[in-house]
């Protein structure tokens, strides 16, 4: 006799591949609306919106997501100290609307919060359980606000205070440069474009106090097959930006930026998918590897189709190089094109 659990798994397989009787419908795989939000990266502009599906022609598309990311990070060098331990809460109002057949453009208005959170415990007993390094959490006071960084006995940040209010918007704009779609699948490359202004309180480190300029090139095939949509999308750019308030001195005003994921979609109702954002080191002239070492954050999860054709993606990132990005960050994303 089958345990409750195999039974609940077995009848999970079964109502997936029943939905693939509908595998027409399937939904396509789109990247997460999500980036690194590391205290010391998260304010400098890497793009969240990636995808190379523009909107139609007088259409609009709005999203709202939240991302929560905590960590705990310390280390030091002879000449170099650095502590970022806290949580980080980010909404972001977005909206964007198909000027032509090619030509979109769009906004992002963040909301952050940040202080010493609640989660420490909980990221404790799940890397106690996955086996994760548990970096300085064991040691390190619970759910506490610290951002420093010295440097030859100078402190160059010192945060201990929590904050919040609206950090650096963004203007969005893209050009499609190829769309096909057939019977059985569908192919998109885009040319993207992102303009950071410096509209957060850098004193309270909400904003950078720098302008930045995202330039990057976009694309995803999907798949149709008998069981269901496969999907994948990449992309791939540089960033500018200018030196701000926020260890201007070591600020590194070029960096590459990308993505890729991979997705499928059984049926209509939802679709599994896997993502990787990539950046090259945002800082310069240090020994600390987490401020001159590139990041890499991992992001696991799906979207669900709700009433409405409202879409939800849900998702879990990880930091695989370690320190480079938060810990752990709980993702969500609602969005419906109107």
């Amino acid at each position: 006799m089958l345990r409750p659990s195999a039974t609940w798994l077995l009848a999970l397989v079964l109502t997936i591949f029943y939905q693939c009787a509908n595998c027409a419908l399937a939904l396509e795989i789109t990247p997460f609306r999500t980036a690194n939000r590391s205290p010391l990266i998260q304010f400098h502009g890497i793009p969240s919106e990636t995808s190379s599906n523009l909107q139609s022609a007088g259409h609009w598309e709005f999203g709202l997501t939240q991302d929560i990311s905590s960590f705990s990070v310390s280390n030091q060098t002879n000449n170099e100290q650095a502590n970022l331990d806290g949580e980080l809460y980010r909404w972001a109002l977005s909206g964007r609307y198909g000027l032509t057949e090619h030509l979109e453009l769009g906004f992002e208005l963040p909301y952050v919060l940040q202080g010493g959170g609640f989660l420490d415990g909980i990221i404790i007993d799940w890397h106690r359980f996955s086996g994760l390094p548990q970096g300085e959490r064991l040691t390190a006071p619970k759910n506490r606000l610290n951002y420093s960084y010295i440097k030859n006995g100078v402190s160059q940040l010192d945060v201990s205070r929590a904050s919040n209010g609206i950090s650096d918007m963004s203007i969005l704009a893209g050009y499609q440069l190829y769309s096909h779609r057939g019977e059985l699948d569908h192919d998109t490359l885009a040319l993207r474009a992102q303009i950071k202004l410096p509209t957060g309180d850098s004193t309270a480190m909400l904003g950078s106090g720098s302008t930045g300029l995202s330039l990057f090139l976009t694309g995803s095939k999907n798949s149709r097959t008998k069981w269901g949509m496969f999907g994948g999308f990449a992309s791939a750019g540089g960033m500018y930006s200018s030196d701000g308030d926020i260890m201007k001195q070591q600020r590194q005003n070029l960096a590459g930026i990308g993505t890729a994921g991979l997705g499928w979609a059984p049926a209509e109702w939802g679709a599994f998918k896997i993502q990787l954002n990539l950046n090259t080191p945002l800082h310069k002239d240090s020994n600390l590897s987490e401020l001159v070492t590139g990041a890499a954050l991992f992001t696991f999860g799906g979207t669900l189709k709700l009433p409405d054709n409202y879409l939800l993606d849900i998702g879990v990132g990880e930091d695989i190089i370690v320190n480079t990005a938060p810990d752990v960050t709980f993702h969500l994303g609602l969005s419906k094109k109107f």
